[in-house]
């Protein structure tokens, strides 16, 4: 049984939230327990400060203690500055009320931080991955874990482009897992690919996820919310399984849209919650569905300098590919982590490579701070953001041009998809 509440066109208040937390935490066994709260880093919509303060009021008599870990995967360590914005509070706020709770960045790339729990053998992956990716996996995480009683997983569901729908316990794989699982799984998704994957609720990722789950020896609740920029569709409190299945079922009603037609020209305009081309790529994986063939999807984010904070230097070095491009050359590419191989697939789209020749079905143009040569060098196409007048590419809908402000959280489909689907 879970607690929780939502719906497509209103929102949840803040007495709605402690409320629902409230009635939520009540049974499950924390007083007197060490619990540690995963959350998502700010490259996420998510009302994070108001989840830290309702669960530090409401825990911070029953437990021990309360501590929160940033569930960052690969992403960069945030700074306090960062965390505090997040958080919605300055230091003082941070210090005086709340200074009893400690925040921790995941470190994915210290050996020292992780701890090797188990392992995921290579004739179980080949079934549960439907024969696309057989091989032994280490089943490590963020040591810290294993310092508490109990874990919280608190988080957003979107549609996602590794897993179908994020939430659950993909804050444990890849949120504060080691680097291995991590690759592993991402290059299972782009095996699956992204169009075939995004918004998917019961993939072979999903499944490995939920597998390697099974090695954690702890309990575990999950707070999953369905969020967007208007605030709170929807939370639901219990057992994650059963909390992910209701959020990704609201999450398909509120983050997909259907588009009667495709359309030559789609400018995505990415938000400044991203940083880097590795989370600004969302802005491909969410509206590659809708680009006709032969069209051009254009990453609008004046605000990015950076390929990738982590990877960048990988990633200029193999540039962006589509899937065949990368199976056809393994040999090549030995030694690449498949996480990495898989974004830039994500990115360049669908697309064939035969007889030496790779033929992606898309252009993917970047308007960022990203010069020309690097662009020319990672094989992205390049627009000065400078030349870019939205007022030329508002309301030409009918023309086959279309803008999408604030992408990547809100998945593009066709109608026509939608209506087969539905068929079979």
């Amino acid at each position: 049984m879970i607690v929780g509440h939502g719906h497509k066109e209103g929102r949840l208040a803040d007495t709605d939230v402690r409320r629902l937390l409230e009635k939520g935490l009540a049974k499950v066994p924390l007083d007197g327990r060490k619990v540690l709260a995963l959350i998502p880093d700010s490259t996420r919509t998510a009302p994070v400060g108001l989840m830290f303060r309702t669960l530090c009021d409401l825990l911070r008599e029953r437990a021990e203690r309360l501590d929160f870990l940033i569930a960052l995967g690969t992403h960069p360590p945030m700074t306090e500055a960062k965390i505090l914005a997040m958080l919605g509070m300055d230091a003082d706020e941070r210090a005086e009320r709340y200074g009893d709770a400690e925040i921790f960045n995941h470190a994915w790339d210290n050996p020292d931080a992780l701890a090797t729990i188990g392992i995921l053998l290579a004739d179980e992956m080949d079934r549960l991955t439907e024969g696309r990716y057989a091989r032994d996996v280490p089943v490590q995480l963020n040591r810290r874990l294993f310092d508490y009683d109990h874990l919280l997983i608190v988080g957003p569901t979107f549609p996602h482009e590794v897993v179908g729908f994020s939430g659950g316990h993909k804050y444990l794989f890849p949120g504060v897992a080691g680097p291995e699982i991590i690759h592993f799984f991402h290059w299972l998704g782009a095996l699956v690919t992204n169009w075939k994957i995004n918004g998917v609720k019961d993939t072979v990722t999903r499944r490995v996820i939920d597998r390697a789950v099974e090695e954690v020896d702890l309990p575990i609740t999950s707070i999953d919310m369905v969020v967007t920029r208007r605030g709170l569709k929807g939370l639901y409190i219990g057992d994650p399984k059963k909390t992910f299945a209701a959020a990704a079922d609201l999450s398909a009603q509120v983050h997909i849209r259907y588009a009667d037609r495709p359309f030559k020209r789609v400018l995505g305009i990415a938000p400044e919650m991203y940083d880097d081309l590795w989370t600004a790529g969302k802005v491909m994986y969410k509206l590659e569905p809708i680009v006709e063939d032969g069209g051009e999807l254009v990453i609008y984010a004046p605000h990015i300098t950076e390929v990738s904070y982590t990877h960048g230097h990988v990633l200029d070095r193999i540039g962006y590919h589509c899937l065949d491009y990368f199976r056809e050359q393994m040999d090549k590419f030995d030694g690449v982590p498949g996480g990495i191989m898989a974004h830039a697939t994500h990115v360049k789209g669908l697309g064939t490579y035969c007889d030496g020749v790779e033929r992606p079905r898309i252009r993917v143009t970047l308007a960022t701070g990203i010069p020309r040569e690097r662009c020319d060098r990672i094989g992205l196409g390049y627009l000065d953001p400078n030349d870019v007048r939205l007022a030329e590419w508002l309301g030409r809908e009918k023309a086959g041009i279309l803008v999408v402000d604030h992408a990547g959280e809100t998945l593009y489909r066709l109608a026509s998809e939608r209506q087969e689907q539905e068929r079979t």
